[in-house]
């Protein structure tokens, strides 16, 4: 891989990743496309840990406040904070994708392999997302999760390992459908993302070390800085977008992207 397949590469990671449109569709499709090699185990993992750092970094206040909440909650044997309770609410999220991961980890990967599966599931997206705009009525705010719902959206970001599938996009429609407002299901989303990047990038890492190789570092170092500037750009628009539009552009988008690529499988 050279450094412009790198930064290229990195950008799509890191705008797609929290945008609702399928960071793992376009990672599968934009090599296809373009005719470019798989980039490789290593490479997806610093993709990914560069929209961790992303997440991280605008989130820190946010983030910080959580882990301590959480901590003091162990030591105090009781969960009496908003804060406490939010981050309990995220590791349990957290924990559908988790074991679904583990267990089916042969089928999701088999599907990156499949450009029509990941179209299919791409267009799944956007009617998906016109679903979650056409049942939007509620403005419930995140510290009013309660546990069925950190699990019902802990499920969506279980589905989503499927390429195609946007973690963004079902998390964020998820926690609509369950009645909050949509800026609410966006943070929420976002800090629920956390978690499953680093283990997941932790899972990769062990894998790689596993089967070392020649290492390229300075198409990594590219790829890491692109995805994660990129990725904070993303989060910073998708919050702003959702204060004042809904989500009908990426739908299309969606559909455009997926039957695009459908067509271009079937002809």
């Amino acid at each position: 891989m050279d450094s412009l397949q790198a930064v290229i590469l990195g950008l799509v990671q890191g705008l797609t990743e929290f945008l609702p449109v399928s960071s793992s569709a376009h990672l599968v499709l934009v090599p296809w496309a373009l005719g470019w090699g798989e980039p490789g185990l290593l490479f997806d993992t610093v993709l990914h840990w560069g929209t961790l750092v992303a997440v991280v970094v605008y989130f820190w206040d946010d983030l910080w406040s959580l882990v301590r909440a959480w901590v003091d909650s162990i030591a105090r044997r009781k969960v009496d904070t908003p804060q406490a309770w939010l981050a309990w609410l995220i590791l349990i999220g957290t924990i559908p994708a988790a074991v679904i991961g583990f267990l089916l980890s042969d089928f999701f990967e088999s599907l990156f392999s499949a450009p029509l599966a990941v179209a299919a599931f791409l267009i799944g997206t956007g009617l998906i997302l016109a679903a979650a705009e056409t049942s939007y009525d509620r403005i419930r705010k995140v510290d009013t999760l309660r546990l069925g719902d950190a699990l019902i959206v802990g499920l969506a970001q279980a589905a989503a390992i499927a390429p195609g599938l946007s973690r963004s996009g079902l998390t964020i429609t998820a926690g609509i459908f369950r009645g909050l407002g949509r800026e609410a299901a966006a943070r929420f989303s976002f800090l629920l993302s956390v978690p499953i990047i680093l283990g997941a990038g932790l899972s990769q890492i062990a894998h790689a070390v596993a089967s070392p190789g020649a290492t390229a570092w300075f198409p990594l170092v590219l790829g890491f800085a692109s995805a994660a500037i990129s990725g904070y750009l993303a989060i910073h628009f998708l919050l702003g977008f959702v204060r004042r539009r809904r989500f009908w552009p990426f739908a299309v988008y969606c559909w455009v992207v997926g039957l695009a690529a459908l067509a271009a499988v079937i002809l």
